[in-house]
């Protein structure tokens, strides 16, 4: 870790304000303007501590009876994953276990489901959280001056509109021109000016580098505030600690219910596709905890970490070309690729009624199974794909569990299903397609496209965000290779602990007016 007492100025100056690190306030005059906003608006801030144990708040007095999906500051106290799908508070996150009879490996894999997050029903709303607060309570962005820039391939921008539009501040997407319908239809309802904050970039889920340039466009301006998921450590932290936790309470629950038939599970990997690299930083946590391996996946059309590739897909969610700088890829165990068509053609099974009679009929899977898929995202299915990869390349048998997310459900996705299902199924698809899909991407899944990482392997993968961060985005050189080090990453845990703080004296500050 850099100390940042002897660290350069420059590097001390990119700490703070490029990425998110500062632990005091940076001024004095924006942070009473947004108390004096958030007094207005009726806001109070959940600590990282009280958003990754809700236990710990009474959720009624909290959320009383604010609409999980409309834009009400009380939500924040919902950006967590323990909501069902009305927005109550549950005492375990909601998950299923997905049986061998649908996967073909003995490994009990654990899905957690991510659709239960407020306002955007995906859990990127964390991660928005997660960037966007640290920089209040600090001082750095004022919800009276800035305009709130949230570069994204879909789900973060969506998070990031609903926290500035609670906040009364203006906030802007950033995305690329081929996500889903459903992304710009809900930013459509949920921006003032859609025409001028929504901003499209060329391309899909591979085009990163293109937001990147829109970013440093508007930077320009000095009344914009970039945040950027992919560089945030805010983004890494939030993850760290309310969705590791989580996801580490789930396979204790699911552990106590193996044990009652007498089998004693340990938790053998977590799968995560990178995108932004937030989620995945709760692999560090799980790995600290239980040993568990930590699983990279991303698009094996774009295989950026496998084959330090390059391409386009529609794994929606998980942008690639690059390494995010708050992916500790030295920390990163295994790397599986996942091919678009796979997402594509099983997200066709399990939301269509033939599908849903071929997996219910001829393959066994019980009803409450087949109706639980349908909060499978493409993100997700390249996450279960990745754990029964995983299975079959360490040869995990019934008493090692995987984990993984489902970032978010098939609600986001009709109108790409639509465009499969009329270019290549002529509108029809049938139980035998639904066979073909099944059979393919699930019955035969193999452990090509995957990398069992050697120290070899890490350093090739750290080195290949050197191109992005330094020689593209400025990042000083010394932050840079600070990254190699395990002590970086567990010294970063501090800020969460003085932001926390900062969190209770801001609130208080709201409160005593």
């Amino acid at each position: 870790m850099i100390n940042t007492d002897e660290a350069s100025a420059a590097t001390t100056e990119a700490l703070e304000n490029q990425f998110g690190l500062a632990d005091r306030i940076v001024n004095e005059e924006a942070v009473a303007h947004s108390v004096q906003r958030f007094r207005q608006q009726g806001i109070t801030l959940p600590t990282f501590a009280q958003l990754a144990d809700p236990s710990t708040f009474d959720h009624a007095e909290k959320v009383g009876d604010a609409d999980p999906q409309g834009p009400d500051a009380r939500n924040l106290w919902r950006v967590h994953w323990y909501n069902d799908l009305q927005g109550n508070r549950v005492d375990v996150p909601q998950h299923v276990v997905l049986p061998s009879t649908l996967t073909g490996v003995a490994s009990p894999i654990i899905v957690v489901f991510g659709d239960r997050f407020p306002m955007i029903t995906a859990h990127k709303v964390l991660a928005a959280y997660s960037c966007l607060a640290p920089r209040v309570v600090t001082g750095q962005f004022d919800p009276t001056v800035h305009r709130a820039v949230w570069p994204s391939t879909g789900n973060y921008a969506r998070g990031g509109i609903a926290i500035s539009k609670i906040m009364a501040s203006r906030g802007v997407a950033i995305l690329p021109e081929g996500m889903s319908q459903e992304r710009f239809d809900w930013l459509d309802t949920w921006c003032a000016n859609p025409e001028e904050d929504v901003i499209k970039t060329h391309g899909t889920e591979s085009n990163v580098k293109e937001i990147y340039d829109a970013c440093n466009e508007l930077a320009k301006d000095p009344g914009n505030f970039i945040l950027n998921q992919f560089s945030e450590f805010g983004n890494h932290l939030g993850h760290y600690n309310v969705t590791g936790r989580a996801l580490g309470h789930v396979f204790e629950t699911v552990r106590k219910e193996y044990g009652l038939v007498g089998r004693d599970l340990e938790l053998a990997a977590f799968t995560s596709a990178t995108g932004s690299a937030g989620t995945i930083a709760a692999g560090d946590r799980l790995k600290e905890e239980y040993g568990s391996k930590i699983v990279a996946v991303e698009a094996l059309e774009c295989p950026t970490m496998l084959e330090n590739g390059y391409g386009e897909h529609n794994i929606q969610g998980i942008g690639d070309k690059h390494i995010p700088l708050i992916h500790n890829i030295a920390n990163t165990d295994i790397v599986v690729g996942i091919s678009d068509k796979a997402t594509d053609e099983l997200d066709l099974t399990f939301n269509t009624e033939a599908g849903r009679a071929y997996l219910a009929q001829s393959q066994g899977i019980s009803q409450s199974l087949v109706d639980t898929l349908e909060h499978f995202g493409f993100s997700a299915i390249a996450n279960v794909l990745a754990a029964i990869k995983t299975a079959k390349l360490l040869n995990l048998g019934e008493n090692q569990a995987l984990i993984t997310v489902a970032t978010d459900g098939a609600a986001l996705y009709p109108s790409e299903r639509a465009k499969l299902l009329e270019r290549q199924y002529g509108n029809e698809f049938t139980t035998t397609d639904a066979a073909a899909a099944v059979g393919e991407h699930l019955g035969a899944a193999s452990t090509d496209h995957m990398i069992d990482c050697t120290d070899l392997d890490r350093r090739r993968l750290f080195n290949l965000g050197y191109y992005t961060w330094v020689e593209q985005q400025g990042t000083p050189f010394d932050l840079f290779e600070a990254r190699r080090s395990q002590d970086f990453w567990r010294e970063l845990r501090r800020y969460t602990g003085i932001w926390d703080g900062m969190i209770d004296d801001f609130n208080a500050q709201v409160a005593a007016g």
